[in-house]
């Protein structure tokens, strides 16, 4: 992957590992998503930002034999993984692009819907994705999406440690023209892109002390250290003090824990 590529959490094995595992953690949310859209046997779905799983399974399950799975992802590594993921399940509905997703080199109007679950976040130009999953779409097809606003991030007692680390990956993301407060914008996005009758579900979380989302803020300035010390942001022994001290303060079971707000909202591309 190119240095200059500013996607947010980086590509290390660590941040492909949390990625399987957010698959699972996030499942039930999809698949109610899924469920509301009403995606059913038959129908071609398109996955922006697979990540080394993403919904791919549980889009799967739902359009059947019938139907089809196209995942596209960046990152070489993570759509390999998405493959062997695929083929040791005997999906054979499942397709992987590595592609980019600003531009999939797929057919317009192939698709029934076009998802994307926690892509914008982490990414520069966040319309252009959108434009293209609108593209991608046929007349009355659907694009849907799962972001997140990181800014309600919170912990009670809160912790200086913790602002400044949030504050670390807000600075880095603005830096490279990233919104880490975008699932506020996922509905705007939609309309401005020309979907119609947008609707919108709102999730947050509190993560108890043995919830693997727990230490998600930290899991995120792991994966993003290398850019952030890169760009000097801070110098590399208080960065390694900070995360000291909120990982403590986050084994604490009397710490409240409470997640970013996500913002699924999807919309249909008009009639002809």
């Amino acid at each position: 992957m190119s240095a200059s590529d500013p996607y947010l959490l980086g590509y290390r094995q660590s941040e492909q590992r949390r990625l399987e595992r957010q698959a699972q953690e996030l499942g039930s949310e999809s698949a109610g998503l899924f469920d509301q859209i009403g995606v059913r046997d038959g129908w071609r779905v398109v996955e922006i930002g697979c990540g080394p799983w993403g919904c791919l399974g549980l889009l799967s399950e739902r359009v059947g034999a019938a139907g089809r799975v196209v995942g596209v992802e960046r990152s070489e590594e993570q759509a390999l993984r998405a493959r062997e993921i695929a083929a040791e399940k005997r999906l054979t509905n499942v397709e992987v692009l590595h592609a980019d997703a600003r531009n999939t080199g797929l057919a317009a109007g192939a698709f029934d819907l076009a998802t994307a679950r926690l892509v914008l976040v982490n990414v520069p130009q966040p319309e252009t994705i959108v434009a293209e999953m609108a593209r991608l779409v046929r007349p009355g097809g659907v694009v849907a999406l799962h972001e997140a606003d990181a800014s309600t991030q919170r912990c009670d007692p809160p912790h200086p440690a913790q602002t400044r680390l949030l504050e670390l990956l807000d600075t880095y993301a603005k830096s490279n023209g990233i919104d880490r407060s975008i699932g506020l914008r996922a509905p705007r996005l939609l309309r401005e892109a020309g979907l119609v009758a947008v609707r919108v579900n709102p999730i947050i979380h509190v993560y108890p002390r043995d919830h693997s989302r727990r230490m998600l803020v930290l899991d995120f300035v792991e994966n993003a250290r290398p850019r952030i010390l890169e760009k000097k942001l801070i110098a590399e022994a208080e960065l390694a003090a900070l995360t000291a001290a909120l990982k403590s303060h986050l084994e604490d079971p009397r710490t409240l824990v409470v997640s970013s707000l996500f913002i699924q909202a999807w919309g249909r591309k008009p009639e002809r």
